[in-house]
């Protein structure tokens, strides 16, 4: 990606206008600064758990991935940036040549198809992309074997929710690109879009699909056990495509050492530790339900209402590969007319 992409990039994803603290500033301090586009309320215990279990203390700046990866890009080599903690690969790869090489021996604690193949980012969590269904409106049996049924004429069962400008959707799209090609793809997205009702966030989906303003909504798995953290009545279930179906991509959240920090020592402590003690908080104490990487870390407990992972691989898509021509996956779905 050039840095003339980088305006449409933050236009699509219809970010606000500041990043709380993510720029200016200088990295003249003592502290480990984070640029966290995961989300606040889900992060901020396990960041304090970090500076408990190492005295490292984080200077995090808030903000969208994308929006985050593109100020990256922006701040260059004057990054105050340390560590960029991403939301999904595409976004983290957006930043690639800026990256360090990561220890080997952090790397190999997950495995190689949820990690760059150069070894500049490492997968922290996975999450599936799952259909979410209204479990009063739709029988589970009704619900196709691939997400490409979604795009057919014959569908029957009301609007999907989509949310087209959502980086794990645009990585979707990519995958998609990756595993069936630019036609099928782009045949694929004007279908559902004759279906499709869309929102900004995921979470927005889930809450319509539990009221019953829609009856399906393509997201990511954990965001239905984020809505039954807080209204466990709710009539929500995920519907799981076929295991090698391209719906059911696995994307990960990933962290990456920005090659100008000045904290390395650091940095590569609090990779290491996101791939371990960290793994614990994503297993056994975090509402969402993500898939902690690193599958051999004592003291994990895997939630019971959770496939196993390995049962839901998805299509084998390197995910290093989602960053790369995301102007032209934009150009699709806005083609589709799911993008204004």
């Amino acid at each position: 990606m050039t840095r003339r992409h980088l305006p449409l990039l933050i236009a699509l994803f219809s970010l606000t206008a500041l990043i709380v603290g993510a720029c200016g500033g200088s990295n003249e301090n003592s502290k480990l600064v984070v640029y966290s586009g995961r989300e606040q309320e889900l992060v901020e215990p396990l960041y304090a758990q970090f500076t408990k279990d190492t005295g490292i203390e984080l200077d995090v700046r808030w903000g969208e991935s994308p929006e985050l990866a593109a100020t990256i890009r922006e701040e260059g080599d004057a990054s105050p940036a340390d560590v960029f903690y991403a939301q999904d690969a595409g976004s983290i790869g957006i930043i690639d040549p800026q990256l360090a090489t990561l220890p080997q021996a952090d790397l190999e604690l997950v495995p190689a198809r949820y990690r760059d193949t150069a070894g500049r980012w490492v997968g922290v969590t996975g999450r599936v992309r799952v259909l979410t269904y209204n479990t009063d409106r739709v029988q589970g049996d009704a619900l196709p074997a691939s997400v490409l049924d979604l795009a057919s004429p014959d569908w029957k069962l009301g609007d999907v929710g989509v949310a087209p400008t959502n980086a794990s959707f645009v990585g979707f799209v990519s995958a998609l690109r990756e595993t069936i090609g630019d036609e099928q793809t782009q045949a694929f997205l004007d279908g559902l879009a004759q279906h499709a009702k869309t929102f900004q966030k995921n979470g927005q989906i889930v809450d319509a699909v539990a009221t019953g303003e829609i009856d399906t909504g393509l997201v990511n798995h954990y965001y239905l056990y984020e809505k039954l953290a807080s209204d466990p009545n709710a009539p929500l279930g995920n519907h799981y495509f076929d295991p090698t179906d391209p719906g059911s991509l696995v994307n990960v959240s990933a962290v990456g050492i920005l090659s100008t920090s000045k904290h390395k020592q650091d940095a590569e402590t609090f990779v290491n530790w996101l791939l371990t003690e960290g793994q614990v908080f994503f297993a056994n104490d975090a509402a969402e339900r993500e898939y902690p990487l690193n599958s051999a870390q004592p003291g994990l407990e895997r939630s019971a209402e959770l496939p196993p992972l390995a049962e839901h691989l998805g299509p084998d898509v390197d995910l290093a590969k989602l960053a790369d021509d995301l102007e032209n996956t934009i150009a699709m779905i806005r083609k589709a007319g799911l993008v204004n």
